[in-house]
């Protein structure tokens, strides 16, 4: 009576049952692997605040997965501003505790704690003792300070790095820096402009190098991205990459050269490093030119082994063209690679369900009528490849992979997840020669804990911190507490320069030179990858679209792993039919031109907003004396320019739009730009 969907039938994710209180609060859901999940509430004498999510699986014991406890309203806790909230969140990876929250909503100091090594979350009674006794001992305490609107000044991470950042009057960000525990604070991003538009124009790193950005006149579409070492660098001027965008009328990609490679010749062959790309009807890419290593082989799940020869390149590359067939409902068929000056000619076929999306490579099997049971009812992938079982949480997380079955003694990959179903830990166990060597990762605020243990031997700890404001670079820098290998320095600084999609192209040092640089399929796999050394080249983490590449061959995005050698992703999509009906389907099959963020919803990559799947659209010019600000609001609350957010304000004028007029909103938003320039509007919030 509601409106509210009480269950949803997919051939690809399963069916779902949903039910919610009078209150439109979730009680029930039943999934389609038949886990049962519950919510609790505190009882009608109280303010009825959630208390906990239980969780049954068909075949196993009730679960309390998560649990919630409320703060008071004590002097301590009304002093950091913690009264009538919950402070301490039990959830599927340990406790999540929050110190302290700022006035605008920003919690200021949280702290967390994983759970024991084989402990899985069971916040089972009410003796809280019981509960830690589940956690490890280490507790990791991540601290920021906001301004007077919410907006990110400092964050300093579990280990003691202090990041600051700095805004323009607009609230885009203008620089950022980086403090390493005990050392004195440098520069990461020293400036940043943009245009009217909001679109970044240039920006300079704390290692010399500038990028600038070029955009269409008629459409403000990026058309180039040139990072270059100044006259007067100390490593010599010298453009590192120079991305050259051509479009069709509709904004799909049709060419991409990088004018800063030379062009070589091999066997006869001039070899440029320019790609081309053709669409169907439906704008999915069915042709792709390029260039490839000429000893590259054919792509799968391991990683390209670089060639060293940088700074001065002389490997050998040949062209290559790809070839991709679609059936009707979408799904990737068939790859058909063929670079015939060396050879590498090979197919890839995909067999898909004849009841369903699903979909796997044609090693798993060729009978479309097989092809479901290589999944679960949930549309969670059972095998990567032949004899690499998968296996999955009760969440529709994965949670293992074995690359190698040997019983007892399997190599495996393992991921553990908190509440909102983001990565927390992974651990890579492999078998050698000597023993058993175990590499792991804790992923925390600006910061990723990676050990390697050769048995009980520590070999390596490594710290490696994220720069989260860094404009359009990721910026990670490495620090050894243990085991710092040759051939590199400690707290080494890493910018990963990139395309239009946020792959990493271009990975260059605190002193401007070129670490390694790699090229791409359309679909993910690395077509080039050349570097200054092996040591550090072992150290590059992220690559196609800005997403880290585990020891699987498997991206995570997030919510979903993407598998590059056939186009797809693992699963179904978590956030069901917001991208159509098939939710296995990459990108709209047109990775060129779109990205991912998560792992649930493909979007192009441009400084406008984009009205993406919203019910109901409003806008709202306000207009005073001190402040103007356009304001966009979906049916899920306000939307915020950047990372600001914006409080609601009585509006002077108030227009409301519904969907089918998402493509008027997107055609009138320069129009809108140009008036609050006549205005002198100081600023346009949306997401």
């Amino acid at each position: 009576m509601t409106g509210e969907v009480l269950r949803t039938d997919s051939v690809d994710a399963g069916s779902n049952v949903s039910l919610d209180d009078i209150a439109n609060r979730p009680v029930l859901n039943v999934n389609a692997t038949n886990v049962i999940r519950t919510w609790q509430y505190e009882d009608s004498t109280l303010p009825r605040r959630l208390l906990s999510i239980t969780e049954q699986p068909e075949d196993g014991a009730s679960r309390i997965t998560e649990r919630f406890v409320w703060a008071g309203n004590s002097p301590s806790e009304q002093a950091q501003n913690l009264a009538g909230t919950y402070t301490r969140h039990y959830d599927t990876a340990g406790l999540n505790l929050t110190n302290s929250i700022s006035l605008t909503n920003v919690p200021l100091s949280v702290s967390r704690q994983l759970l024991k090594d084989d402990v899985n979350a069971d916040w089972q009674g009410n003796d809280e003792s019981a509960w830690n006794a589940l956690l490890s001992p280490e507790v990791f305490t991540t601290m920021t300070t906001t301004d007077a609107t919410g907006m990110l000044l400092t964050q300093t991470d579990a280990k003691g790095n202090r990041q600051r950042m700095a805004y323009d009057v607009a609230g885009l960000l203008r620089g950022s820096w980086l403090t390493l525990k005990g050392q004195t604070e440098q520069v990461i991003l020293k400036s940043q402009t943009y245009s009217a538009a909001g679109q970044k124009l240039r920006e300079e790193h704390g290692n010399g190098l500038v990028t600038t950005y070029r955009y269409e006149v008629e459409t403000q579409r990026l058309i180039g991205i040139k990072t270059e070492r100044p006259a007067g660098h100390a490593a010599g001027a010298k453009v590192l990459l120079d991305l050259r965008y051509d479009y069709d009328p509709v904004g799909n990609v049709l060419s991409v050269g990088n004018d800063a490679e030379a062009t070589r010749f091999w066997r006869n062959q001039k070899v440029d490093a320019t790609n081309t790309y053709t669409y169907d009807s439906l704008y999915q890419l069915v042709v792709a030119t390029g260039r490839e290593l000429a000893n590259i082989g054919q792509q799968n799940t391991s990683l390209l082994h670089p060639v060293i020869s940088l700074p001065t390149d002389n490997s050998s590359y040949t062209h290559y063209t790809c070839n991709y067939i679609y059936d009707e409902g979408g799904n990737l068929t068939q790859i058909r690679h063929s670079a015939p000056i060396s050879n590498n000619n090979y197919t890839t076929d995909i067999t898909v369900s004849n009841r369903s999306n699903r979909a796997v490579l044609n090693t798993l099997t060729k009978d479309p009528a097989q092809v479901d049971t290589l999944f679960d009812q949930g549309g969670h992938q059972l095998q990567l490849l032949p004899g690499q079982p998968l296996i999955w949480t009760s969440r529709g997380e994965l949670q293992q992979v074995t690359p190698v079955s040997r019983g007892a003694q399997s190599d495996k990959e393992t991921y553990r997840y908190d509440a909102d179903s983001q990565r927390i830990v992974k651990v890579s166990t492999q078998q050698t020669g000597s023993g058993s060597q175990m590499q792991q990762v804790i992923y925390l605020p600006g910061l990723e804990l990676r050990t390697t243990q050769s048995g009980s031997t520590l070999k390596e700890a490594l710290h490696t911190i994220t720069v989260g404001e860094a404009g359009r670079t990721q910026v990670r820098v490495l620090h050894w507490e243990n085991g710092q290998p040759d051939g590199i320095n400690n707290d080494q600084i890493r910018y990963s320069y990139d395309n239009l999609i946020g792959s990493s192209n271009l990975e260059v040092n605190s002193a401007g030179k070129v670490i390694c640089q790699e090229e791409y399929y359309p679909y993910g796999g690395t077509s080039v990858w050349t570097a200054k050394n092996q040591t550090e080249a072992d150290y590059k983490t992220i690559r196609y679209s800005g997403k880290e590449r585990d020891a699987t061959g498997l991206y995570y995005y997030g919510y979903r792993y993407y598998q590059s050698w056939t186009g797809r992703w693992l699963s179904a999509d978590p956030a069901g039919t917001v991208d159509g009906l098939n939710l296995f389907r990459m990108v709209r099959n047109n990775p060129i031109t779109w990205e991912d963020s998560d792992g649930r919803m493909p979007r192009k990559r441009k400084r406008e907003p984009e009205f993406e799947n919203i019910e109901g659209v409003e806008f709202r010019l306000t207009l005073s004396k001190k402040r103007s600000t356009v304001v966009v609001k979906d049916n899920k609350g306000y939307l915020v320019s950047g990372d600001r957010a914006v409080k609601e304000k009585k509006p002077a004028i108030r227009f409301s739009y519904s969907q089918n007029l998402k493509p008027t909103l997107e055609a009138i938003f320069p129009l809108m730009l140009l008036m609050m320039t006549l205005l002198r509007i100081k600023a346009v919030s949306y997401r």
